[in-house]
């Protein structure tokens, strides 16, 4: 990938994955609004906001983030399965956006008994949100603190690459001529 465009990657990647985690933490700060707050109008509210938030802002940032995480690592030396730092960012990526893609029937959910005037109070709150939210914060600053500090460990495959080996044609490997 030419220079530019490996920076104009990276500058994506970089762009959503923080933005991304942005929005977690403001979601967190919803979450634990939605159970402290005295007042009804605001419970209801944070929990009527949840799943249009999610639906409009963490799952397109969670899609562009791993995206632009895949386009990244394919157009670098890292490679997508050469590394394990890189390899364990994808595998997290991919987990935290299938577990937002599942729970977003959950916010549709709570925003419908928010919505309802007969749901009291307490059927309302859920806390369920505040842990996914702190889980989700977890995981992102574990792949932020995965992309700074780079940990050394080549995969078996990216070993393989790095001695230049191909499959022999009979189950064996062999040094890549040229």
């Amino acid at each position: 990938m030419p220079a530019g465009l490996r920076k104009l990657a990276l500058t994506a990647h970089v762009t959503t994955s923080v933005g991304w985690l942005g929005a977690v933490a403001v979601f967190l700060a919803l979450a634990l609004l939605g159970l402290a707050a005295p007042d009804a109008a605001t419970v209801r509210g944070v929990y009527l906001v949840m799943e249009p938030v999610a639906r409009s802002v963490l799952v397109p940032l969670a899609l562009a983030s791993l995206v632009t995480g895949v386009v990244q690592s394919l157009g670098t030396a890292w490679g997508l399965f050469r590394h394990y730092w890189v390899s364990v960012k994808l595998l997290i990526t991919l987990v935290a956006t299938a577990i937002l893609l599942k729970y977003m029937e959950t916010f549709r959910s709570m925003a419908a008994a928010a919505a309802d005037p007969a749901t009291d109070l307490e059927g309302v709150r859920n806390a369920s949100p505040a842990l996914h939210a702190a889980l989700a914060l977890l995981a992102l600053v574990g792949t932020t603190g995965l992309a700074v500090y780079k940990p050394r460990g080549l995969t078996r495959y990216g070993w393989r690459k790095q001695q230049g080996l191909t499959r022999d044609g009979q189950g064996g490997w062999a040094r890549r001529n040229g």
